[in-house]
C-alpha cells in the first residue's frame, strides 16, 4: 500500500482536510495549495463521485507528502473498498466497533465518529486512534471542554462547525485535532477557480494554529 499514515505530519499540524464532493480537476488545483500552505491530512469522502480516482490521484502525485486517508467510512464493506482504494486513514461518521477492530487489526489510524459521551467512551475503548466529535454544532468548543473534563485522555477531533474563525476556541477547549470540511474549501473560491485567495485561507488556518501550537509549547517549557 505503499508509505503509512504519518503521525509526525499530523501532529505538526493537526488538522483533516475534509474533501467532499470535489471533481478531480479541482483537487488537481487544490493538492499542491494544500502541502504549500503546510497543511498535512486530506481526507476523500467515499460518499463523493469518483471517489476511488479521487484517492488515486492523490496518492500518485502526493502520496508521499501528504496524509490521505477515506472519509464517511460506515461500515466493513465501505472499509474494505477504502483500502483497496489505499486509503491510509480512516474517519468514520459513526461507531462501528467491528470496522474499529479491523483498522487496529490492519495497523490503519481510525478517527472514529461519536458524539454523546458514551458514544465518545465506547470508541475510545474500542481502540480508536482518536475521536471524532460529530457533528460539533452551537457551542462547540463549551461541548468539547466539557468532555474533555471527565475523559482528559481522549482524544478528541471536533468537526462540523469548525473554521479559522474558531479554530483557536476549539484548541484551548482541549481539542487534540480538528476536522474542518466547507469551512477550507471554500466554496465560492474553487466555484470561481480563485486559486490564490484559496491559497491565502489555507495558510490563515496554518498560522493560526501553527501560532498557538508554538505559544502552548513556549509556555510548556517556561520555568
Amino acid at each position: 500500500m505503499g508509505a503509512s499514515f504519518s503521525w509526525s505530519k499530523f501532529n505538526s499540524m493537526p488538522v483533516i482536510g475534509i474533501m467532499r464532493n470535489l471533481c478531480l480537476s479541482d483537487i488537481s488545483h487544490i493538492l499542491p495549495l494544500f502541502y504549500s500552505s503546510g497543511l498535512t491530512t486530506i481526507e476523500i469522502t467515499m460518499n463523493s463521485p469518483g471517489f476511488e480516482e479521487g484517492i488515486n490521484y492523490a496518492l500518485e502525485t502526493f502520496g508521499e507528502k501528504i496524509n490521505i486517508g477515506a472519509g464517511t467510512v460506515c461500515t466493513e464493506q465501505d472499509l474494505e473498498r477504502a483500502l483497496k482504494a489505499g486509503a491510509r486513514f480512516i474517519v468514520t461518521p459513526i461507531v462501528n466497533e467491528r470496522v474499529i477492530l479491523m483498522c487496529k487489526q490492519s495497523g490503519i489510524p481510525i478517527f472514529a465518529g461519536a458524539y454523546s459521551p458514551t458514544e465518545i467512551f465506547k470508541a475510545w475503548s474500542s481502540g480508536a486512534d482518536m475521536v471524532k466529535v460529530f457533528p460539533v454544532i452551537g457551542n462547540g468548543p463549551e461541548y468539547i471542554k466539557a468532555i474533555k473534563a471527565p475523559l482528559p485522555y481522549i482524544k478528541l477531533l471536533p468537526v462540523g462547525s469548525v473554521s479559522s474563525d474558531n479554530c483557536i476556541l476549539f484548541l484551548q477547549a482541549g481539542a487534540d485535532g480538528l476536522g474542518i470540511g466547507s469551512q477550507l474549501f471554500h466554496k465560492s473560491y474553487i466555484q470561481n477557480k480563485d486559486w490564490i485567495a484559496l491559497s491565502n485561507h489555507f495558510s490563515l488556518l496554518v498560522e493560526k494554529v501553527g501560532s498557538f501550537k508554538r505559544y502552548v509549547k513556549d509556555e510548556t517549557i517556561t520555568p
